[in-house]
This record gives C-alpha cells, structure tokens and sequence, in this order.
C-alpha cells in the first residue's frame, strides 16, 4: 500500500496544477519550473509508484536513511549523500527502507531545458542513482525551494524558484564532473596548479597519481572538456592574466613566470587562448 506523505514534521508544497501550465506558457518558466517539492524526516512506510511515470521530473536528495528507486524494472539502493533522479515519462517506484527509513529532500520539475540538464546531470534509467560531493548544498537548495513556495506560488515566487531550481540541477551536474578528495583526477589537478611555472609530461603525471596515460587523459576530458596539457596551459594563462591585470611586471617577466622561457612562444600561446597579444589585453578596460 503506498505512503505519499502524512510523516511527523514533514514540509509539502504542492503548485496548483493550473498555476504550473501559465509557469509553463512563460518566458522563463517555460524553460523549468518546480512543480512540488518537500522534505521527508524518516519516512517509515514512504512509498510511491507510478507504472506510467510522471510528467515530472523527480530529484530526491538522501541525507539520512536508506531507501531505493526502481526505474523500468531495475532497484538500485539509495543512501545518504546521493540524489536520485527520475525522469518524466519513465515507470517508477520509490521507497523508504523498512530497518532504516530515509530522510529525503525532494522536488519535482518540468520545462523545456529539462533534457539539457538532465544530460549535463548524466543521469538516465540505467543509472538513477548519483553520489554526492555537496550534499549539504543540495539540501540547501532545496531548503530554499522550499521556503518559497510555502510563503506563496505567485509567478513573481515561482520564477524565483526556477532559479533556485536551475542553480540545484546545475549543482548537481558539476558534482558529478569534479573529481572526489584523493581521486587520481583530483591530484593530478592539485598537481598541475601547485606547478604553474613548471613542465610537465603526462607520462609522469599518470605514473605519479597511479593510472595509465591514456586513462588521465580521459579523466581530464570528461572532466573539463580537454586534455592535460590543455588543462595546464589553461592554468598558466589564468596566472598571466593576473600577472598582467595587477603588476608592471614586463612581458618577458610574465612569460617567465608561468613556465614559458621563449616570451615569443608565450606570446603565441596567450594570443592562441585570449585572441590578442598579451600587451593587448594589459592595455584593455577591465571591471
């Protein structure tokens, strides 16, 4: 038998639906906007099933518990420090465990830049499930969600919750990108940003942090879009801009202080980045 709600200390907020389709006909909501939204403390005997799924979205956020999410037939367990996502139109239950109930901040969402976001999030059905890094900041969020839409679900309050809503989705999305404490990507990272002005082969950098070249490198591409050495030379432009922004230091300094001996090299590789020379951009109006 399913229990939607009626959990001691419970917060609920459920947007009229008629509420919900004027938030979907407008300029920005139309783009996402929270449907209903909530937090469960303990929910013993939390259970809800929608064979046909739903037109939401669902994100469930676990900080405390155990509970679990079927998605098109398959159960994956849920504990804290991970947030489970659903996606609109796919059969699903979801569940409170019967020893360890979870408690869950949760919130439905439609909209048109839903599927962009859930892919950016790299969620699916055959991966609901996500760990957390900032759980806290999730909850957070979702805090915030909530709190608004239980003053009221006025359009002014509902475009502020979009924006609350998207800064949560897009949270979680770069939760999964960066690398866990002590993973080999985050101290290869840490590495190449303690060593700016140095040089650095990637046949080293993998050896140093325990995995194969080819492995790093296809961490750094899922993580930030390029390579190591794409993500070290962005590193040191990032160091010459402050360098030029807030010294007098020449040129030929600048260069080498970001590891570059040849300023000429360095001059190509800044107007490479940044699309003008580095004495350009130093004479650019900045703020």
């Amino acid at each position: 038998m399913e229990r939607r709600e009626g959990f001691e200390h419970q917060r609920l907020c459920v947007v009229p639906r008629p509420a919900v389709a004027e938030a979907l006909a407008q300029p920005v909501t139309r783009r996402l906007v929270v449907t209903d939204a909530g937090w469960f403390p303990r929910a013993w005997g939390h259970l809800r099933a929608r064979p046909h799924g739903a037109e939401e979205a669902v994100v469930i956020v676990c900080v405390a518990g155990v509970g679990w999410v079927d998605v098109d037939g398959v159960r994956v367990r849920v504990t804290p420090s991970t947030v489970a996502l659903l996606p609109p139109h796919a059969p699903h239950a979801y569940g409170a465990d019967v020893d360890d109930p979870w408690t869950i901040w949760w919130c439905h969402v439609r909209g048109s830049d839903l599927a962009d976001l859930w892919s950016a999030m790299g969620a699916g059905r055959d991966r609901p499930v996500v760990s957390l890094r900032a759980v806290d900041r999730a909850s957070a969020l979702l805090d915030e969600i909530v709190s608004a839409l239980e003053r009221d679900q006025s359009p002014a309050r509902l475009l502020a919750v979009s924006g609350i809503a998207w800064r949560l989705l897009t949270q979680l999305a770069v939760d999964r990108r960066l690398p866990e404490q002590g993973a080999p990507l985050e101290r290869a990272m840490r590495y190449l940003e303690e060593r700016v002005d140095g040089d650095i082969r990637v046949a080293d950098l993998a050896r140093l942090v325990g995995v194969s070249a080819s492995h790093l490198g296809a961490l750094f591409r899922e993580a930030t879009g390029g390579g190591v050495l794409a993500y070290h030379t962005g590193l040191r432009m990032a160091r010459a801009r402050g360098l030029l922004d807030t010294t007098a230091l020449p040129v030929t300094e600048v260069a080498r202080e970001v590891g570059y001996p040849d300023p000429l090299y360095f001059s190509r590789q800044f107007r490479r980045v940044h699309g003008l020379s580095p004495t350009a951009y130093r004479g650019q109006r900045k703020g």
